[in-house]
C-alpha cells in the first residue's frame, strides 16, 4: 500500500476530489485534513438560509457522518496543515509528519480585511465560514442598523437577508457602481433598483475612512465626510487565496496557487484545485482565480482522473449564482475585452438576460430569472458560438438551436 492521497482544505473541492477518486475505483489512502472544526459543508447558504435560520450545523453538511466511513475516507477536523516538504513528500499537522503521494492544496480563500482605524471595534464582522454566519444570524436576532461594506455578490446577499430579518441596510462600495467585476451594467441597474424598492440604500464611489464607536461600532465615516450610523458592519471587499502554505515550500504563486492546464503546480504530485488555484483557460487572455462552486466541484473531479490515469485539460466554462430577495441572478462565461453588451427582455421586468460578446461571439451571459436562458447561455459560450446583436435582441430567434449549430462554433 502507498501512502495515497492527501488533500489540505475541507471545503467542496476536497471533499468532490475524494469522492471521484472513489468512484472511479481508487483504492489507496485518502486523508481529507481541514482547519474548520466542521465536516465539510455548503456555503452559498451562509449568506442566506444560515442568516434566517432556514439552515444551521446540521444541515449544511455536504455528506453525511456515515459516508466518510462507508468510503474509507479519513477526515481530520479542527487541524491546520502547517507545513508542506514537497521534496521529502510529507505534510506537517501539529505534532503528526504525513507522507502522501499525491498532495492537493484546497485551501480555499481568506477575506480581505478592511485596512482602516476602527475596523477592530466590536460589531465589525466578516462573512466566510460557519462560524462567520452563526456569529452574523446571532447579530441579526433583533433589528439593527447594518452597514455593508462592499457591493459584490456577499455584500448584497447579506443586505437582502439584513433587510429580510428587519434591519435597514445601507450598502456602500467604492467602485462607481456595484457588481462592477461580475456582471454588465444594466444587469447592476436592476438589481440596485430592486434593492431600492426593498428599502436598501446603496452608496457607490463612496470609500470607508474610519469606523467610529467607544468599544463598540456606532458610525460608518465615509471618505466624503459623511456619517452612516451602524451598530453592525459587514465587510465583503473580496478575499485573498490561502496560498501561504505554499509559498512557504516553495510552490509557486501568483496572487494564487500558479497550477497548468492539469491543475498542477511547480512540484511533483502536488495540485491546487478551487478558490485557491490560478489555472490558464481559454476563456480568459491569462489565468484566473474563479470562486465558484462549480468551479470546486469541477476541479475536483478534473484532479481525480488526472490520478486515475485518465488526465485532460481543465476545460469548464465557469458560472455562478446569487440570490437576492425575488431574484435569481446567474452569470456563465468571463467578460474579459467586452465589445458589445446585448439586452434580450426587458429589464424593468426583473426577468431579462445580457449577452456579452467579443468578436461576434458569445463569452459571457447575465440572467435575472431566466433560467432557461442561463442553460443555454452555457452551451453559447463554451462552444463560442456566433450571434448577431439582431438575433440576440429578438424574442422570437431559436438560442437554444443555435447553440446546437457546429455552423456558428
Amino acid at each position: 500500500m502507498g501512502a495515497g492521497v492527501v488533500i489540505v482544505g475541507g471545503g467542496q473541492a476536497g471533499l468532490q476530489l475524494a469522492t471521484s477518486l472513489r468512484q472511479g475505483g481508487y483504492g489507496e489512502a485518502i486523508r481529507i485534513i481541514g482547519a474548520e472544526p466542521y465536516s465539510p459543508y455548503q456555503r452559498p447558504p451562509l449568506s442566506k438560509a444560515v442568516l434566517s435560520g432556514e439552515a444551521g450545523v446540521d444541515t449544511v453538511p455536504l455528506r453525511a457522518p456515515a459516508f466518510f466511513a462507508d468510503n474509507r475516507l479519513d477526515l481530520v477536523t479542527g487541524r491546520r496543515v502547517e507545513a508542506i516538504d514537497p521534496g521529502a513528500k510529507t505534510v506537517t499537522a501539529g505534532p503528526d509528519t504525513i507522507p502522501y503521494d499525491h498532495l492537493i492544496i484546497a485551501t480555499g480563500a481568506d477575506v480581505r480585511k478592511l485596512p482602516v482605524p476602527g475596523a477592530e471595534l466590536e460589531g465589525v464582522l466578516y462573512l466566510r465560514g460557519l462560524d462567520d454566519a452563526l456569529k452574523l444570524k446571532e447579530a441579526l436576532a433583533r433589528p439593527r442598523q447594518v452597514v455593508v461594506i462592499g457591493g459584490g455578490f456577499i455584500g448584497l446577499e447579506v443586505a437582502a437577508s439584513a433587510t429580510k430579518l428587519g434591519s435597514k441596510a445601507v450598502v456602500v462600495e467604492a467602485l462607481p457602481r456595484v457588481l462592477a467585476r461580475s456582471t454588465a451594467p444594466v444587469m447592476a441597474s436592476a438589481i440596485v433598483r430592486r434593492h431600492g424598492e426593498k428599502g436598501v440604500e446603496i452608496r457607490t464611489g463612496a470609500g470607508v475612512s474610519r469606523i467610529e464607536g467607544e468599544g463598540a461600532v456606532s458610525a460608518v465615516v465615509l471618505s466624503d465626510g459623511t456619517k452612516l450610523p451602524a451598530d453592525l458592519v459587514v465587510v465583503g471587499i473580496g478575499v485573498v487565496p490561502a496560498a501561504g502554505i505554499a509559498q512557504a515550500a516553495g510552490i509557486a504563486t501568483d496572487n494564487g496557487i500558479v497550477v497548468d492546464e492539469l491543475l498542477r503546480t511547480s512540484a511533483p504530485d502536488v495540485f491546487a484545485i478551487g478558490d485557491v488555484a490560478r489555472f490558464p483557460t481559454r476563456f480568459a487572455p491569462k489565468p484566473v482565480l474563479v470562486e465558484s462552486v462549480q468551479n470546486a466541484i469541477d476541479q475536483g473531479k478534473a484532479v481525480a482522473a488526472t490520478i486515475l490515469g485518465k488526465p485532460k485539460p481543465y476545460d469548464a466554462v465557469p458560472w455562478f449564482w446569487s440570490d437576492q430577495f425575488d431574484m435569481k441572478l446567474q452569470t456563465t462565461g468571463l467578460a474579459f475585452d467586452v465589445e458589445e453588451a446585448v439586452v434580450r427582455g426587458d429589464p424593468d421586468s426583473l426577468a431579462f438576460s445580457v449577452f456579452l460578446l467579443r468578436g461576434g461571439r458569445v463569452i459571457a451571459v447575465d440572467t435575472l430569472n431566466k433560467p432557461a436562458d442561463h442553460m443555454i447561455g452555457r452551451r453559447l459560450v463554451t462552444a463560442g458560438t456566433r450571434l448577431s446583436a439582431a438575433e440576440i435582441a429578438d424574442p422570437s430567434f431559436d438560442l437554444k438551436q443555435a447553440a446546437a449549430d457546429p455552423a456558428r462554433g
